[in-house]
């Protein structure tokens, strides 16, 4: 008989529920800087978000304090070397993935600094929602490091990328908006409100059709046009006789809201 997952605990990620939407705060002051213990939580998490709460729609991903995330811990990189650098790597790439399969919509809440695993982190959210003072950047290079461009090349242009990377300087949150990497600029106060507000747009559709976009989202991604497209109708198949595709079509033509099941 399988046994439900215990409750997760963590100690390095603040974790709380509103209305269905988890609220996940990166909680390491002074400025949330990751180290492997904190990777292995992100990884937790966002592998198996249900732990949190059951009837759990979709996440917010932010920073508790003045940032989202100021990047590695600088006294971990200080002391690795080859052997370690590959085990330390294995683990953020299992976090790092983690937040872009999890099976529920992320949003990126982003004020402060979002530097190098702070850009990483933001970059695998679905859609980030930024504050004004939000700065976006890769330092790698300028501190002896590689990494963070493959995925910050889902936020802006190649071009845009090999600039702020082989730069690494940091860009405010309007040019990052400008660039088509956020979706919205607000006041750094409205950051968490602005996000959940979005939440609840995405919420308001079926749990179930939400995952399966969410993963033909991700199958297609990197796909060429006609492979990508055909991966979305796999997906349509799949729904094509699920009760919540009924509902939302019988709903449509009642002009209703549509009444789903707590269904994954």
């Amino acid at each position: 008989m399988n046994r439900p997952a215990p409750p997760l605990e963590t100690r390095f990620l603040d974790c709380r529920v509103e209305r269905n939407i988890g609220v996940i705060s990166l909680d390491r002051p002074p400025v949330n800087a990751v180290h492997q213990p904190m990777y292995k939580e992100i990884r937790a998490v966002f592998a198996e978000p249900w732990r949190l709460d059951h009837d759990l729609r979709a996440i917010i991903l932010t920073g508790k304090g003045r940032h989202f995330c100021a990047g590695n811990d600088l006294t971990e990189l200080e002391s690795m070397d080859s052997e370690t650098a590959r085990v330390n790597m294995f683990h953020m790439r299992e976090a790092f993935d983690a937040v872009y399969s999890c099976p529920l919509p992320v949003i990126g809440a982003v004020k402060g600094a979002a530097l190098g695993t702070g850009l990483v982190l933001a970059s695998v959210c679905d859609f980030v929602v930024a504050g004004e003072g939000a700065l976006f950047g890769l330092p790698e290079v300028g501190v002896g490091m590689v990494g963070g461009a493959r995925h910050l090349s889902r936020m802006v242009s190649q071009p845009v990328a090999r600039m702020m990377y082989l730069t690494a300087e940091a860009v405010s949150a309007d040019l990052m908006h400008r660039y088509g990497g956020v979706v919205r600029v607000v006041p750094d106060d409205e950051v968490v409100g602005a996000a959940m507000e979005m939440a609840w747009s995405v919420c308001r559709h079926s749990p179930t059709v939400l995952s399966e976009s969410k993963l033909a989202l991700n199958r297609a991604e990197f796909l060429e046009l006609d492979r990508g497209y055909e991966t979305e109708q796999e997906a349509a198949i799949r729904l094509a006789d699920h009760p919540d595709s009924t509902e939302a079509v019988k709903a449509f033509l009642e002009k209703r809201e549509p009444r789903y099941g707590n269904r994954r």
